[in-house]
Order: structure tokens, then sequence, then C-alpha cells
């Protein structure tokens, strides 16, 4: 079992940056990739951005390539994503989650389903 903390949400004006960070403990030895996924109020959650904890790939949405970056500190099992140019459209919950899955090391894993430990969540708000 993984535990995952996220930090650094809050709200920000359209245009602006914010930076998350999401720290990992327990069985982080097992760890193949970490992902940020985000949920808006009625929406399904939604892949924004992965990264392999084999060669450091990143993976991103459409919607975010460009703007976000994700990136990891492995000596303090953490990762980050920093968003750049928000829109009010990436307001929601935003939750960082690893997989065990060794495919998702080298090819990417993109589906909610293919993750195991999840945080609780950290709220982004982005004003027009």
């Amino acid at each position: 079992q993984v535990q995952l903390v996220e930090s650094g949400g809050g709200m920000v004006q359209a245009g602006g940056s914010q930076r998350l960070s999401c720290a990992a403990s327990g069985r982080t030895f097992s760890t193949q990739a970490m992902g940020w996924f985000r949920q808006a109020p009625g929406e399904e959650r939604e892949f924004v951005a992965a990264i392999s904890w084999r060669d450091d790939r990143t993976y991103y949405a459409d919607s975010v390539k460009g703007r976000f970056t994700i990136s990891r500190d492995g000596a303090k099992n953490t990762v980050y994503l920093q968003m750049n140019s928000l829109k009010p459209e990436d307001t929601a919950v935003y939750y960082c989650a690893t997989t065990e899955y060794e495919h998702c090391s080298g090819y990417g894993c993109f589906r909610s389903n293919e993750y195991d430990s999840w945080g609780q969540g950290t709220q982004v708000t982005v004003s027009s």
C-alpha cells in the first residue's frame, strides 16, 4: 500500500500558475509510474499527466499539453505538477495516483483503473 498526500491547491486567476505536489510513502519500491487526474463537479475523473519511474518519460492529456509539466524527485518520492496559463476549465479536484503495473512505466497509463493508490485530492479553482 502506498500513501499519497497532495498539496498546493487553491484559487488562482486565469493565466496564472500553480504547482501541486504529491508525496508518497509506504510501499513505494513497487511503483512503476505516477499520474495526476482531475475531476470537475458532475464530470468523470480524467487523466492529466503521468511520469514513468523507470525513465522519467512523461505523458499528457491534449487539454494540458504545453501548459502543464509533470516531474519527480526520486529521492523524496515526490511528484510535482507545474500548471501554467491556467484556464477556468482547469478548475477541478486534482488527484495523484501510483501504479504497480509494469507496462505503465514503458507505455504510459491513462485510465484511472490502471492506478492502485490514490491521494485525497486537492482543489484547484481558476477564476476568470
